[in-house]
C-alpha cells in the first residue's frame, strides 16, 4: 500500500469518532451546524483545484493555508462547549489535515488522478451528510 493513502484514512476514521460519538453525543449548537459543512468545503476547494485547476503549487498551498487556518476557527468556543477528548481528537484532525493535503499534492504527481476524484466526492458528499443531518430542527439539539 501506498503510505501517501495513510493520512486519508487515519483522517477519516479520527472523523468518523468526531461526528458520530462526539457530535451526536452532545448535539451541535447553531454555529456549528453552519461550520462544519464550511470546513468540509474548504477540503473539497483544495482537491478539487488539484484535479480541475491548473494544480501551481504556490496557489494550491495558498488553498491549503485558508483551509487549516479556517477550521480552527470554533476552537476558542469549543473549550467551553467540548469534553477534553474531544479536544484532542480535534487537535489529531489539526495535525493530519495539512499532512493529507501534502499526501493529495504528492498522489497528483505520481499519477494517481482516480483516487484524488474518490476523496473529492467522499469529501462533498461528507459535506451534504453534515448538512443535511443537523439543518433539521428535529434532529438532536445541543444539550
Amino acid at each position: 500500500m501506498n503510505l501517501l493513502y495513510v493520512p486519508f484514512i487515519l483522517q477519516g476514521i479520527v472523523m468518523f469518532v468526531d461526528e458520530f460519538y462526539f457530535h451526536e453525543k452532545r448535539g451541535l449548537p447553531r454555529w456549528e451546524k453552519f461550520g462544519h459543512p464550511l470546513d468540509t468545503l474548504t477540503v473539497f476547494a483544495c482537491y478539487s483545484y488539484l484535479i480541475w485547476g491548473s494544480a501551481e503549487l504556490y496557489s494550491y498551498v495558498l488553498l491549503c493555508a485558508i483551509s487549516c487556518v479556517f477550521i480552527t476557527k470554533d476552537e476558542f468556543v469549543h473549550v467551553g462547549k467540548c469534553p477534553p477528548a474531544e479536544q484532542w481528537l480535534h487537535s489529531l484532525l489539526f495535525v493530519l489535515h495539512p499532512i493529507s493535503f501534502l499526501s493529495a499534492y504528492l498522489l497528483l504527481l505520481e499519477g494517481d488522478l482516480p483516487f484524488l476524484k474518490i476523496q473529492s466526492v467522499v469529501v462533498i458528499l461528507f459535506m451534504f451528510y453534515q448538512t443535511l443531518r443537523w439543518s433539521f430542527p428535529w434532529r438532536t439539539q445541543p444539550k
